[in-house]
């Protein structure tokens, strides 16, 4: 009779609120999650996004909802998924450099990029590439720094737009190369590299996924890539780097939610991230944009997100931008 009682007890006060059963953790996911992307549909972000989010769909058995939210230069979708709640059932993906910027740039911002937003997994790398106009007859890194020299505030630097990471890398090679170089903002990325194609620029620095066709067409040369070293699908084109020590950033993809999470659910979803980065669906995705998967563990993102908001925003100081 005793023990009758106590196996009822104990049944009612699993009930009481508050008190969990020991393996409700496992219960999540129990119904859809959207997944906030803060780009237009159709980029490398949106793309990388729809493809990994569909892999967790199947493995987390519940579906993953993309909800394109562009505007402002991603802060818009970046605000929205910092407003949500934090229950794990609102995550977010996007560049980490963009990210990393709006933390200088912008003064006016509802949320706090530092604190607001919990990195969750890196799941895509991309480098930028450096790209000139063919004519203007220059075949390498150091020829486009003496050509630059020799011709002060002559060389024009496309940029998807005022800063952009392709405005601001533009930036950081001009302070650590002592050239003078005109910025020339277009209106997204598809604009300036058509600008650079046609000679009303000479020099750009663009996500590889953007400028990989234009390179095979021969209607850009390739010069460099922001990798700490050679590619080895490009193995002739040196990396930035080796010509300016420390010359390395990327248009890297992160996964993010809202700060606050609970911390296993936080663990869960980079496992799950990680595991859907090696599905040959998501590698083909990758492979064709030029991207490669990262093998960053959750604390290892989170630090590299927060040294991102500190590099970019000394570029963003030295360069003396101000965005309203």
């Amino acid at each position: 009779m005793t023990h009758v009682k106590s196996v009822a007890l104990l049944s009612a006060a699993l009930l009481l609120p508050g008190i969990a059963p020991a393996n409700a953790a496992e219960e999540y996911p129990s119904r859809p999650m959207r997944l906030i992307i803060p780009w237009s549909p159709g980029g490398i972000t949106d793309v990388i996004s729809r493809t990994l989010g569909a892999v967790m769909s199947e493995s987390m058995g519940q579906q993953i909802v993309p909800d394109n939210r562009p505007g402002a230069a991603g802060t818009l979708g970046v605000s929205v998924a910092a407003q949500a709640n934090a229950d794990g059932y609102t995550l977010l993906m996007t560049d980490v450099p963009s990210h990393a910027i709006s933390a200088t740039l912008y003064k006016s911002l509802t949320y706090n990029p530092a604190k607001d937003i919990e990195p969750i997994a890196l799941p895509s790398k991309s480098p930028t590439v450096l790209v000139v106009y063919p004519k203007l007859g220059v075949n390498s890194i150091q020829q486009l720094i003496d050509y630059a020299k020799a011709n002060p505030g002559k060389l024009r630097f496309a940029s998807s737009g005022p800063g952009s990471i392709t405005h601001l890398t533009s930036e950081r090679f001009k302070a650590e190369t002592g050239i003078k170089a005109l910025h020339v903002p277009y209106k997204g990325g598809s604009p300036g590299t058509a600008a650079v194609v046609a000679g009303e620029s000479q020099a750009y620095f663009s996500c590889i996924s953007a400028a990989i066709p234009h390179i095979k067409a021969g209607r850009l040369t390739f010069l460099g890539i922001t990798l700490p070293k050679r590619s080895p699908l490009w193995p002739d084109v040196p990396a930035v780097a080796e010509v300016v020590p420390g010359f390395v950033m990327g248009c890297n993809t992160g996964f993010f939610a809202p700060a606050g999470t609970p911390p296993k659910i936080t663990a869960r979803l980079h496992a799950e991230v990680m595991k859907a980065v090696k599905n040959p669906r998501v590698q083909t995705i990758l492979t064709t944009n030029s991207a490669e998967s990262s093998t960053f563990t959750q604390a290892e993102f989170k630090a590299h997100v927060a040294e991102e908001i500190v590099s970019w925003g000394k570029v963003i100081r030295e360069s003396g931008l101000k965005v309203n």
